[in-house]
């Protein structure tokens, strides 16, 4: 098969859980055999416009870029729409609900088969503004009524689209990525003034919507426990929202901002902290959770239903999304009961090697393609329990 995805900000993935996904799952199916082009943006590539460069065999192109804020997702995904339909592609995946907003080109101007997965309900997210929101929100209707297949990566998503829109989709979740090797000295955890197993680590942009300053605000009511806060990620055009989360941590030496890191470094700090922590009050599904559960981290998170799907039935310790006080009382028990969340962990960890592996994910999005193509229906995978 001949593939274009569109919607991904290129490869290889520096931050952002669609780029890792395609991360995952574009190279395996370019090791079976399937040609993939995907259609980035060169403000993420740092490549000149419609420059080329291979990443694990997937032909990554990078489109023009305008550099303004929440409008590069739109043009970089337009101009990709157009030489999508412009080449004779068997399947033309869109990735996320803005760039869904040109599903219509591909679906009038060719005989491609159009997907759309949908991570997550990119509209609610606190740092667009209206007309971007509203835009966002098109993409969505946009892609329920020209999409050939329209895949969700939560229980919660699939709910979401058949109460809305009574429309049925197929259930393909997404899975962790592979951390580097790291430190086991530990050198880089000890120069940012780190204890392993003594503190509690937050991975993912400082936005709104995941509430870090929910977070450091019930850290901070925390009482003599020893205990450090580390927040690692960078910010999504929301600088004034990291100035206001530094402001909140008011220079405390426990409350460390570490910046976006990645590999060695990264998953040194992952792998020596005692908990991992996602207070979020909207999430697709997490793969920095999953990352988190693949090592065995005991996870503190707020009760929204991704995170349900993912840490409940005792795998994990949920607290009431949006409530300090809630927040600050499962942080408590949490450091108080080392054992008992360190057999969450251990739930979590074997839960996530069962129902969660790119491998099996790829198998379902290629069961897709080919039932659109003309093959058998895909079997819709069963929601993890």
């Amino acid at each position: 098969m001949k593939i274009a995805v569109i919607g991904a900000k290129g490869l290889p993935p520096k931050q952002g859980g669609i780029e890792h996904y395609c991360a995952g799952v574009y190279p395996r199916m370019v090791a079976q055999g399937h040609q993939v082009d995907l259609f980035g943006r060169s403000s993420y590539t740092d490549l000149a416009p419609f420059e080329e460069h291979d990443f694990e065999g997937v032909r990554t192109i990078s489109m023009p870029s305008l550099g303004m804020r929440g409008m590069d997702a739109f043009v970089g995904s337009a101009i990709g729409a157009v030489m999508a339909s412009r080449t004779p592609y068997d399947i033309v995946h869109f990735h996320a609900l803005g760039p869904s907003l040109f599903t219509w080109l591909p679906k009038i101007a060719t005989r491609s088969k159009v997907v759309v997965t949908c991570q997550g309900l990119d509209w609610q997210r606190e740092k667009w503004g209206k007309l971007s929101s509203r835009l966002i929100r098109l993409g969505e209707q946009a892609a329920v009524k020209y999409a050939d297949g329209l895949v969700v990566v939560s229980d919660d998503l699939r709910q979401y689209f058949q109460k809305t829109y009574f429309r049925d989709v197929i259930y393909i979740p997404n899975a962790p990525g592979i951390y580097a090797d790291s430190d086991p000295y530990f050198t880089f955890g000890k120069s940012l003034g780190l204890e392993q197993g003594k503190y509690m680590v937050y991975l993912g942009r400082l936005v709104p919507e995941k509430c870090p300053d929910l977070l450091i605000q019930a850290f901070r009511q925390l009482q003599n426990t020893g205990w450090k806060l580390v927040l690692v990620g960078g910010t999504s055009d929301t600088n004034s929202f990291t100035a206001h989360l530094q402001g909140l941590a008011g220079g405390s030496p426990d409350v460390v901002f570490a910046g976006e890191l990645r590999g060695g470094r990264l998953a040194e700090i992952v792998r020596g902290a005692g908990l991992f922590t996602l207070p979020s009050n909207l999430e697709g599904l997490p793969l920095a959770m999953l990352e988190g559960m693949q090592e065995g981290l005991p996870v503190v998170a707020s009760n929204i239903a991704p995170h349900q799907q993912l840490i409940g039935d005792d795998r994990g310790l949920l607290f009431q999304a949006g409530d300090l006080d809630s927040c600050v009382a499962a942080l408590t028990w949490a450091i108080d009961h080392p054992r008992e969340m360190r057999a969450m962990g251990d739930r979590a960890q074997q839960h996530v090697k069962c129902y969660y592996t790119w491998d099996q994910i790829t198998r379902d999005n290629l069961s897709l393609y080919h039932s659109l193509l003309g093959g058998v229906s895909p079997k819709v995978a069963v929601t993890a329990q």
